[in-house]
């Protein structure tokens, strides 16, 4: 089955279910992708701005952090979060969150403000952001207590026949669900869909070539972005005059103006312009590139016809938590005597298969996947072993484990009629719901299917 251009160079390089896609298009509007953000108490963030009652131990008793929802349609979760410190006059570090969700969807999650009563939260205005107070907790929110996210999608367009789509839908599921869940690749978002070039950011940053990595954020147009964004970076990567872009750069491209602003008073203090920008995003450059190596490991391991859901001498493994979240800061590695043990616990749901993210503190695999995690690395031109030590990469690049499948709980088709089908499913935190659809809609071109 044909890949589109896209995913290969996202290093997605395989489709994980024979099925035919259904088609069509996703996040024709803003409401057509919904995301919920649920917590390790099960609490769940609404998008209908219903404010759950006790959150993590909550209580009217005033102490230093507000946890409140975030409701927000359309927004970069970091152009959020900053717009709302400005909104309460405080620095951006005493807004929490969890996990970062998608911009272009209607998405609710929890933060915490530190030192900010009710009644100074509830009095926030942003248009298309809702912060809803709900009481004081201890400390501030973190990933640690995200556990994952409810998604309800519409896809429109369908281009399958109607009496098929539940069928075919029904078909891809039950695929992925005899091989444990979705391969676990990093999705479109990570990287930047109609500018795919976070990773490429985050390669040279790792590699300490800071102007290229500056030059590849600010200044490579895409023919996918809006024209006017595109024309100005075309002009700097003609002139490399920081001063002159400072001032017309258009408003909405809000990090590329922190970093001019920098460069146009320290032109060649490169690493000075990412420190500009929130330590989040720092890092999110570097681990893009991660993923990317991530995505291609997972590839190459299915085109070898190596099980997901099933260990090789060389592999790690990680225990399951009872919530179902993987424990990836504590691993195994398989070998021949501990085999036949490992795979009965994977088959009970206790352990899972995990690939290395590579970075300063993660080894890779050993056996038949550790070489061709070499092998991949070499054509990446990737040396692991000092890539990621210099003054930004150490932001992002310390590596880790992240399992080879992921389960999808609670699937339902909610409803088929008209071109369109709505979806609803839950995936543990940083799982990707694009990666479902791509197996349910296998879009020629992603980008213009709305991925």
């Amino acid at each position: 089955m044909p890949l589109p251009q896209l995913d290969k160079l996202l290093g997605i390089d395989v489709y994980a279910t024979k099925t035919s896609g259904i088609g069509g298009l996703i996040r024709e509007s803003i409401d057509d992708f919904v995301v919920e953000e649920v917590l390790v108490d099960r609490s769940v963030a609404q998008v209908s701005g219903t404010i759950p009652q006790r959150v993590l131990g909550s209580s009217s008793e005033k102490q230093k952090f507000l946890i409140c929802t975030m409701v927000k349609r359309n927004w970069d979760t970091f152009i959020a979060i900053k717009n709302i410190a400005i909104s309460l006059d405080i620095n951006q570090n005493r807004v929490q969150f969890a996990g970062i969700k998608d911009a272009k969807a209607a998405t609710a999650q929890f933060i915490t403000l530190e030192n900010i009563s009710m009644e100074e939260a509830a009095r926030v205005s942003i248009k298309d952001i809702q912060v809803n107070p709900i009481g004081y907790v201890r400390e501030q929110i973190g990933l640690f207590y995200l556990l994952g996210n409810t998604f309800t999608i519409a896809i429109k367009h369908i281009i399958t026949e109607e009496a098929k789509v539940k069928e075919q839908i029904t078909q891809t599921i039950q695929e992925l669900d005899s091989l444990g869940g979705i391969p676990n690749f990093y999705g479109h978002q990570r990287f930047g869909t109609t500018r795919p070039i976070t990773h490429l950011v985050g390669k040279a940053l790792s590699q300490g070539n800071f102007k290229d990595a500056a030059m590849l954020f600010l200044a490579n147009p895409s023919n996918h972005e809006h024209s006017e964004s595109r024309a100005v970076r075309q002009e700097l990567q003609l002139t490399g005059d920081f001063k002159r872009a400072s001032k017309y750069f258009p408003k909405q491209l809000r990090f590329e103006r922190l970093m001019l602003l920098h460069l146009a008073e320290h032109p060649s203090d490169f690493v000075g312009a990412f420190r500009q920008l929130p330590n989040k995003l720092q890092a999110l450059f570097v681990q893009a590139h991660q993923s990317y190596l991530f995505n291609r490991f997972l590839s190459e391991r299915v085109k070898a016809d190596l099980p997901l859901n099933e260990a090789i001498v060389g592999d790690f493994v990680v225990s399951v938590e009872r919530s179902g979240l993987p424990m990836t800061t504590v691993a195994k590695v398989a070998v021949q005597e501990n085999l036949a043990e490992i795979n009965n616990r994977i088959k009970a749901g206790k352990l899972r298969v995990a690939l290395p993210i590579v970075g300063l503190k993660q080894r890779l695999s050993q056996g038949k996947m550790g070489q061709i995690e070499t092998k991949v690395l070499r054509e990446e031109g990737v040396d692991a072993e000092n890539v990621w030590v210099n003054e930004l990469a150490r932001v992002g690049g310390k590596g880790g484990l992240r399992t080879a499948i992921a389960p999808i709980t609670k699937f339902k088709i909610q409803n088929v009629s008209k071109g369109k089908a709505l979806l609803r499913f839950i995936l543990l935190r940083g799982c990707y719901a694009t990666i479902v659809l791509r197996e349910v809609i296998k879009p020629d071109d992603p980008i213009s299917a709305g991925f």
